[in-house]
């Protein structure tokens, strides 16, 4: 059992350090191409980049794109919807587009749920 959780964790660390790697390079390649054409700022290093990574996850919220956490604030809006009576919906609606401008497709802002 104890091989296990050593071989499981040894997994884990490889694909951390291949992820790490893969958008370590990725935003160094981006940052190198664009930057320095663009702004004039200097190209960065491999551990810059990987540095630069890691501001931005802390600075921007990290891992928001990934499936799961857009799914939970759906779900408590969909739960806060079933909770309005028609008239609170209506006024809701309202209330959204007079501070949104209305939709140019006519759709309703909030649509109802099934």
């Amino acid at each position: 059992m104890k091989r296990y959780w050593i071989v499981r964790v040894m997994q884990i660390v490889l694909v951390l350090l291949i992820v790490v790697a893969g958008f370590g390079q990725a935003v160094l390649q981006l940052w190198n191409w664009l930057m320095p054409g663009i702004f004039g700022v200097p190209a960065l290093t491999f551990w810059q980049a990987v540095g630069l990574l890691g501001l931005s996850w802390i600075l921007f919220g990290g891992w928001r794109g990934f499936p799961g956490h857009s799914w939970r604030w759906r779900h408590r809006v969909r739960e806060r919807w079933e909770q309005m009576t028609p008239e609170q919906r209506e006024d809701f609606r309202n209330a959204m587009q007079s501070r949104c401008g209305r939709r140019s497709d006519s759709s309703p802002t909030v649509p109802n749920p099934p």
